[in-house]
C-alpha cells in the first residue's frame, strides 16, 4: 500500500482535504477567502487560497520539509504560519536522501480468465482493440505524400462500404534524416516505427520513404519480411509523387475486403496493455484520478494483463516508491540508471529536473516536481514492478512495467503505443484533449468543475472522490469497466471528436546534422 498509503486517512475538513495525519498542508476544495475559519484545525486562512492549492496547517520553520501524502514535497523558503497559502513563493525544491527497499515479490495473478472484452484476434495471436490501415512515413520528406494518400482515400468515401475498418491513419513526423545511423537517436526512432507498423491495431501498413534518407527502408527489412500485411515503397523508386499516390491508392482498394473481413470475439483481459498517462495535471490529480486509475491498472494486472507507466521526469522524487515495488535488484537498477541518465541529460542542457511542473500545473496547485511525481506514480497502483523498458522497447513481461520517456505527453504516449499498449487512460486536471490513433484514449477528469466545463472531451469524472460522493476504489472499478467497453469497440470522446492524426511524436535524442 506504499503509493496509496495517504488514502487511509483522506480526511475532509470543511473546504480542505487532508490526505494524511502527518501532513502539514491541506488542499483546498474550493476558492477559500482570507480570514476563513477551517474547522477541525482551529486556524483561519491568512491569504486567499485558490482551488486545488495548499494551505499551511501548522507552523513550519524556514528550511523545514513540507509534507503532503506523508511524503516530502519541498522545503520552506521562510517561516510559514498556519493558514498561509503554500506555493512557489514560500516552497522550494531541494534534493534529499530517499530510502530504497526492493520488494522481490511476485504479483498475485488470477488463475482463471473471468473478464473478457470483444477483441480482434490476428493471425499471429495478437489481439487488437481497433482495426485501422496505417500509412507510415520513414522521414519527414515523405510526410506530405503520406497525407496525400490518406486524403485521397478519405475523399473517395470508399471506406463507407467497409464498416469493420475504423479508418486510415497518417503516421508522420519531423525526423528520419540528418542523424547518425548508429546513434541512440536512430535506435529509438527505429524501435518507434517498428512498434507502430507491427501494432495489431493496424490490419495493413504501408511504409513510405523518400529514398535517400538516413532512415532507409532497408533498416526495417527484417521485421517487414515477417508480415505480408506490411508493404514498403519509396517516392524515388516509384517515379514521383503522383505515381506513388496512385499506386498505394490502388493497392489499398485491393485489400479493403481483406481488412474488413474481421470479427470481434470474446478475449480475456490478459490481452490488454494499458498505457497510464497524465497531462495538464493539477492539485487534485494525485488525490482523485491518478489513484483511481491505479486501482483500474491493478485490476488489469491481477487478471493477467499489463500496464505501462512512463514519463521519467515526472516520477523524479517519487522513484523510491517504484523501486520499493521492484521484483528484483536488476529491475530496480534499471530504473535508477534511467533516473541518473536524466539527471545528466538535464544538467548538460542547462536545465533541471525541477523545470517540470509546467505553468499550467502550478496554476492548478502543483508547486514542485516532488509533489507532481508523488501524484503521478499513483497511476501505477500497487502492483509489483516487473520491468523497466527503454523508450518504445517491446513489452516482454506481463504485469506492471515502467517505460523511460520524456514527460511531454505526445512523445510519451507514442513510445507506450510502440511498446504495445492497446488502450490509453489519460488523467487531466486542466483539461487535456489528447487523442491517439491507432489506440483509443480515455480522458479522466480530476475535478468536477473542469469535467462540467469540458464534458464533450472527458470520459469519466473522478472529481466525485474529492466531493466525498465516491471512493477511489469505486471510481477505479468504473474506469476498469470503461477500459473493457472501449477495448470492445465503444468509441472514446477523443475518437468521437476526431483526435489522433497529428499526435504521433517520436522522442528525438541527439545531434541533428
Amino acid at each position: 500500500m506504499a503509493c496509496l498509503k495517504h488514502y487511509l486517512y483522506n480526511k475532509f475538513v470543511n473546504n480542505l482535504i487532508v490526505l494524511n495525519q502527518n501532513d502539514n498542508v491541506g488542499v483546498s476544495q474550493f476558492i477559500i477567502p482570507e480570514k476563513t475559519k477551517i474547522k477541525g484545525h482551529d486556524i483561519s486562512t491568512i491569504d486567499p487560497i485558490p482551488f486545488g492549492h495548499k494551505v499551511c496547517l501548522k507552523s513550519i520553520n524556514k528550511g523545514d520539509p513540507i509534507i503532503k501524502y506523508d511524503q516530502i514535497i519541498g522545503f520552506a523558503l521562510n517561516d510559514i504560519k498556519p493558514g498561509e497559502h503554500v506555493h512557489s513563493h514560500n516552497l522550494e525544491f531541494r534534493e534529499f536522501k530517499r530510502d530504497f527497499k526492493i520488494s522481490n515479490k511476485k504479483n498475485i495473478i488470477s488463475e482463471k480468465a473471468d473478464t473478457f472484452f470483444n477483441g480482434i484476434l490476428r493471425d499471429n495471436g495478437d489481439v487488437a482493440t481497433r482495426n485501422y490501415i496505417g500509412i507510415v512515413s520513414t522521414v519527414n520528406c515523405s510526410a506530405t505524400v503520406t497525407k496525400m494518400i490518406v486524403e485521397k482515400i478519405k475523399y473517395s468515401n470508399i471506406l463507407k462500404e467497409y464498416p469493420n475498418i475504423d479508418g486510415i491513419v497518417p503516421i508522420t513526423h519531423s525526423t528520419g534524416c540528418g542523424m547518425n545511423t548508429v546513434s541512440e537517436g536512430m535506435q529509438i526512432f527505429q524501435r518507434t516505427i517498428d512498434g507502430f507498423k507491427n501494432h495489431p491495431n493496424f490490419s495493413h501498413v504501408f511504409v513510405i520513404g523518400l529514398g535517400c534518407e538516413c532512415a532507409q527502408v532497408s533498416l526495417f527489412d527484417e521485421s517487414l519480411k515477417k508480415h505480408n500485411r506490411i508493404h514498403f515503397l519509396t517516392i524515388q523508386d516509384e517515379g514521383g509523387t503522383k505515381k506513388i499516390v496512385e499506386k498505394v491508392f490502388s493497392q489499398i482498394k485491393n485489400l479493403l475486403n481483406e481488412a474488413n473481413d474481421i470479427e470481434r470475439t470474446s478475449q480475456p483481459v490478459s490481452h490488454l496493455t494499458l498505457a497510464l498517462q497524465c497531462g495538464g495535471s493539477d492539485g487534485y490529480s494525485g488525490i482523485t484520478a491518478n489513484p483511481a486509475l491505479g486501482v483500474a491498472a491493478d485490476l488489469i494486472v491481477k487478471k493477467g494483463g499489463s500496464s505501462i507507466l512512463s514519463e521519467t521526469p515526472e516520477i523524479y522524487g517519487a522513484e523510491h516508491l517504484l523501486i520499493n515495488r521492484a521484483n528484483s535488484k536488476e529491475t530496480a537498477d534499471k530504473l535508477i540508471k534511467r533516473i541518473e541518465w536524466w539527471r545528466h541529460y538535464t544538467s548538460i542542457n542547462n536545465s533541471s529536473m525541477d523545470n517540470n511542473p509546467a505553468p499550467g500545473n502550478k496554476k492548478g496547485g502543483l508547486t514542485t516536481i516532488l509533489e507532481k511525481s508523488l501524484g503521478a506514480v499513483a497511476k501505477g497502483g500497487n502492483s509489483i514492478l516487473q520491468d523497466v523498458l527503454n523508450y518504445a522497447e517491446p513489452l516482454k513481461n506481463k504485469g506492471f512495467n515502467f517505460m523511460d520517456s520524456p514527460g511531454y505527453d505526445p512523445v510519451s504516449v507514442t513510445g507506450q503505443v510502440a511498446s504495445g499498449a492497446n488502450v490509453i487512460c489519460f488523467t487531466t486536471g486542466r483539461g487535456s484533449c489528447f487523442g491517439c490513433k491507432p489506440v483509443p484514449s480515455l480522458k479522466l477528469s480530476t475535478n468536477t468543475t473542469m469535467y462540467e466545463k469540458m464534458t464533450e472531451d472527458m470520459d469519466i469524472n473522478c472529481g466525485t472522490i474529492a466531493e466525498g460522493k465516491e471512493k477511489v476504489e469505486e471510481v477505479g472499478q468504473k474506469i476498469f469497466e470503461l477500459v473493457v467497453d472501449t477495448a470492445s469497440g465503444n468509441k472514446s470522446k477523443s475518437e468521437i471528436n476526431g483526435y489522433g492524426d497529428e499526435e504521433f511524436n517520436p522522442w528525438q535524442v541527439g545531434v541533428v546534422m
